[in-house]
């Protein structure tokens, strides 16, 4: 669906390029994340493929196609949902998707009512936003997204200000739309939400990716192939996970006592960026 080659950009002015010549590709039906630090260049990059940003250089193909041949026609394949969203606080949240709305064919929007209780804020529709908390801003911000049935999607930080039951809705939300065929760039620096969501990541840092490769993948690659078994008695011990079914160490510590839990070592998403950057998120 999307395929970027050498993808280069400088803002007017700055002293050095903040993207260096990226080289990613987007398959359609698949979630796919920029993960790295404030100012890595992840919105940079969203900004260049949903044509906010010009000038820039290498190439950007949609399908295909060359992006900056594509007219405004491209604006009604695509939604964006962003990190810091806009609204008329002035206007209900109703009206605020029905202006945003009007940019798009009618034949394509969905039902304003069913978007509203998608996300759970069927009594704040006719409110005005500037009466509405962080939280429903994000989540009026996704549900303008989505609103026109786009086939590309853009998220920057889905679950920023979100308290931990609506980032899971929206989570959810954005794995069904995955499962609908919608191709979905997302950009953050929760490696929990990258982890959950995508198929794919690119580690990005000071304009340049490191890796890209399945979490699930890196996670394997990087972590320790070992199983730690604790006993109720607080008793523990790791095993290889080679060949630990037939292990008689490791089935003569079972008989020891119950069972408490069972863990396999594997590095998490955030110790493997250390690994691969040498540079922890909260250092950046």
């Amino acid at each position: 669906m999307i395929r970027v080659q050498d993808l280069s950009f400088t803002y007017h002015g700055a002293p050095e390029r903040t993207l260096k010549g990226l080289n990613f590709e987007i398959a359609k039906g698949e979630i796919f994340g920029f993960l790295g630090p404030s100012g890595a260049g992840k919105t940079t990059a969203q900004k260049v493929l949903y044509k906010i940003l010009n000038g820039f250089e290498g190439e950007v193909l949609i399908e295909g196609q060359p992006l900056a041949q594509m007219g405004k026609e491209f604006f009604e394949r695509i939604g964006v949902g962003f990190e810091l969203p806009n609204h008329y606080l002035k206007l209900t949240g109703k009206e605020n998707l029905a202006l945003f709305g009007s940019f798009y064919p009618k034949e394509k929007m969905r039902k304003t009512a069913d978007l509203f209780e998608l996300v759970g804020m069927e009594d704040a529709m006719d409110k005005k936003v500037e009466a509405y908390s962080k939280g429903m801003k994000m989540r009026l911000n996704f549900i303008r997204a989505i609103m026109h049935d786009p086939d590309i999607l853009f998220f920057d930080e889905p679950t920023a200000g979100l308290d931990p039951v609506n980032a899971h809705k929206i989570k959810a939300h954005i794995v069904k739309l995955k499962n609908d065929g919608k191709t979905i760039f997302i950009t953050t620096h929760n490696m929990n939400t990258a982890d959950e969501l995508c198929d794919r990541v690119a580690f990005i840092v000071d304009g340049e990716l490191q890796v890209t490769e399945a979490p699930a993948t890196l996670k394997h690659t990087h972590g320790k192939h070992i199983v730690r078994v604790e006993l109720t008695d607080q008793q523990t011990a790791e095993f290889s996970l080679d060949g630990l079914g037939h292990n008689p160490e490791f089935m003569q510590f079972l008989q020891k006592g119950d069972v408490q839990r069972i863990n396999t070592l594997e590095a998490t998403l955030e110790e493997v960026f250390i690994h691969i950057t040498g540079k922890a998120l909260k250092e950046l």
